[in-house]
């Protein structure tokens, strides 16, 4: 059970991707704020707020800098679909992030490359209870009949404002970051916002490509058919079988709006 009055937030970056999520938020009111529709509620009684994050890195920060300023969540959990990268990763498996960087971020010769700089850190790790239990959650769901006989893999994500969409970009990645299982375009901001506001972090990934020339096929019907149930059956498993720890001394209601 969580404790009383600690919230999660659930983030997505795109509407297929939350759509399935939606309507398991019990209660909901919604709030507009910066471009951004947020839904406060609960799910499986517990307190949530779901937000349609848009694409991209920049997008993606400024919904986790919301989350964690004006609706003082205690922790955030992304979800969604990505492009597998790491040998054996292929479409239908799951990707639980341990760890997250930007492969796009490169201030060197002033930084290492991927280092961002000031905070001397490339990569950004995912709260280790928080995300064993969002893990739990997906062995659960792939082992159904929506699993599709996925597969489970915990490990690095990279993160970059480009759709990777051809063979010889993830060739690049993967000899670059030989380590990196999947890749996306929002997880490792999210991850920076959240260590700046000391927020526990999950991101898990359904594959729905291999980021190489096939990578659009068929990737609306992929969000519809398998990633929106996944996601949804992974959250609320999570969200049942963890404890969030507090981050705030005060009340999780956010704070009232200026006129």
């Amino acid at each position: 059970m969580t404790a009383a009055g600690q919230r999660t937030a659930l983030i997505a970056a795109m509407r297929d991707e939350l759509a399935a999520l939606l309507p398991a938020v019990e209660g909901a009111s919604t709030e507009h704020l910066g471009g951004r529709e947020f839904w406060i509620g609960h799910l499986g009684g517990q307190p949530v707020v779901a937000v349609l994050a848009g694409i991209g890195k920049v997008a993606a920060a400024i919904t986790a800098t919301l989350l964690a300023s004006r609706y003082r969540v205690d922790r955030m959990l992304f979800v969604g679909v990505a492009g597998g990268l790491g040998a054996g990763v292929k479409v239908g498996d799951v990707v639980v992030a341990d760890a997250l960087l930007q492969h796009d971020m490169d201030a060197s010769p002033l930084f290492p490359r991927h280092e961002v700089p000031l905070t001397g850190l490339s990569r950004f790790h995912a709260d280790p209870a928080f995300s064993d239990a969002v893990a739990r959650g997906a062995q659960a769901a792939l082992a159904t009949p929506a699993g599709h006989g996925g597969t489970l893999h915990r490990g690095l994500i990279v993160s970059g404002d480009r759709f990777v969409a051809t063979a010889a970009e993830s060739a690049a990645l993967r000899a670059a970051l030989p380590d990196a299982l999947a890749v996306e375009m929002e997880g490792a901001a999210v991850a920076q916002v959240c260590h700046a506001f000391n927020i526990p972090l999950a991101v898990v990934r359904s594959i729905s490509d291999r980021a190489d020339d096939a990578a659009h096929v068929d990737f609306s019907a992929f969000l519809r058919e398998v990633a929106g149930p996944l996601g949804r059956a992974i959250v609320q498993h999570a969200l049942a079988h963890s404890v969030p720890r507090a981050r705030h001394a005060g009340p999780a209601s956010p704070r009232p709006l200026r006129p």
